[in-house]
């Protein structure tokens, strides 16, 4: 019978070796586990450490042998697991817990995996605070980047209700729609993005190094030259001498545009004129309404309270001002079951909203109201993305047409100018 060597922790947290024969690796696992300990590594053969004082053939007895200095510069690193990568990790976790399997063993059985990234990183200490004895809960409440307050919440009801491996099934369901909502504005927005981007480089591209050709040849023709033409000459001759201060300028601007709207007060004024701008409005809007009724439907059905479930609703929603008017509601709300009513008096969330809400209070069936809510919006918002593109890219198209063209416009009018005047 094969022999497997194991590492693994005991439930103080200790780490301990040892060996045991198995018919297979699952049944070594199995045997590990009864013996109340979580598994960190197995593999097969006892397998013996090479002893760490072995001397080099050829080196005295009582030497030292030489080592040569190594210098490895490592930079630090953000533990942090991106959107897609959580919802790749829930997947898997939700699966191993729906098998059978315990929390310790799944999440050791996904530290196994090494991808190379800062999340095997966070797996792995998730992993040493469940050995330690802390819940789930409170072990990825130390990476606030990577789990948000949603998460951490339906975790801790899943951990008081003992139906861990249904939140995260419906967990994973809740995130797959937000990326599935996310990766259609994103696709939505990739084909006007090259089309400016193209635009954008083909007029930069003529005014470095095709006006300037073009300009030593009318300068030596010594014709009268159109308006448009010296215009263009002028903006050629600028950009070439000063493009690296027009560069430095739109780096500069960009960031201090986006440290300025990361602080409060221009997180705020950034948010409002998204609900502002026509065709934007409309995105932005719908979006945080299918948001807010998704997560919130979420949250009830898992038991959270409204108080608490609103509170969390309110950092996940997106906007500031929707977010502000959710907690002005939730300061409004007195018996803690009825939200319509404080929702509807802030006048920010639509009328429509907030009386379907209200008939889901009254048949009892909040969370049916609310997933009704969340499929209305989410198809608003695929309507309003479909139309924003469908006028973006005439738009677009029209004004790289309209750069393009002054440029080929201003050349010909020269070119025409100046052969008539041969002519003569």
């Amino acid at each position: 019978m094969p022999r497997f060597t194991y590492s693994a922790r005991t439930a103080k947290g200790e780490k301990t070796e040892g060996s045991l024969e198995a018919s297979d690796r699952r049944n070594a696992l199995l045997q590990v586990e009864r013996l109340g300990l979580t598994p960190i590594s197995l593999r097969e053969g006892a397998g013996t450490a090479p002893p760490s004082s072995a001397a080099k053939p050829g080196a005295k007895p009582g030497t030292k042998s030489p080592h040569k200095f190594q210098f490895k510069l490592t930079l630090p690193v953000r533990k942090r697991l991106s959107p897609s990568e959580v919802l790749y990790f829930s997947t898997e976790l939700s699966d191993l817990l729906a098998s059978g399997m315990n929390l310790g063993t799944a999440l050791s059985t996904l530290a196994n995996r090494k991808t190379g990234r800062a999340g095997d990183d966070i797996i792995r200490e998730l992993r040493d605070d469940i050995v330690r004895g802390k819940s789930l809960s409170d072990a990825m409440a130390r990476f606030p980047d990577s789990f948000s307050p949603l998460y951490i919440s339906m975790i801790r009801v899943g951990e008081a209700t003992g139906a861990l491996s249904e939140v995260m099934t419906r967990l994973v369901s809740h995130y797959e729609r937000i990326q599935d909502v996310k990766e259609k504005v994103t696709m939505a927005l990739v084909y006007p993005s090259i089309v400016m981007t193209l635009g954008i480089a083909t007029l930069v591209f003529s005014m470095v190094f095709v006006i300037p050709k073009f300009s030593a040849i009318f300068l030596e023709l010594k014709g009268t030259l159109p308006l448009p033409t010296k215009i263009l000459i002028a903006a050629s001759q600028w950009l070439v001498r000063y493009g690296w201060l027009l560069l430095i300028a739109i780096v500069a601007g960009s960031i201090a545009a986006h440290r300025a709207i990361q602080k409060p007060r221009g997180k705020i004024w950034w948010h409002r004129l998204q609900l502002r701008i026509p065709m934007i409005r409309s995105i932005v809007s719908t979006s945080s309404y299918a948001g807010f009724a998704r997560t919130l439907a979420t949250l009830l059905s898992n038991g959270v309270p409204v108080l608490q479930a609103l509170a969390i609703v309110e950092k996940t929603v997106g906007n500031v001002i929707i977010a502000q008017e959710i907690h002005n509601a939730r300061e409004r709300v007195t018996d803690g079951t009825s939200i319509s009513g404080p929702l509807a008096a802030g006048k920010v969330f639509p009328p429509l909203m907030t009386d379907m809400m209200a008939i889901g209070e009254q048949t009892g069936d909040m969370v049916g109201a609310l997933n009704h809510v969340a499929r209305r919006y989410e198809n608003e918002l695929d309507r309003s993305v479909k139309i924003f593109t469908t006028a973006l890219e005439p738009i677009l198209i029209v004004l790289v047409a309209v750069m393009v063209g002054f440029v080929a416009v201003s050349i010909l009018m020269a070119v025409f100018n100046l052969t008539n005047g041969l002519n003569v």
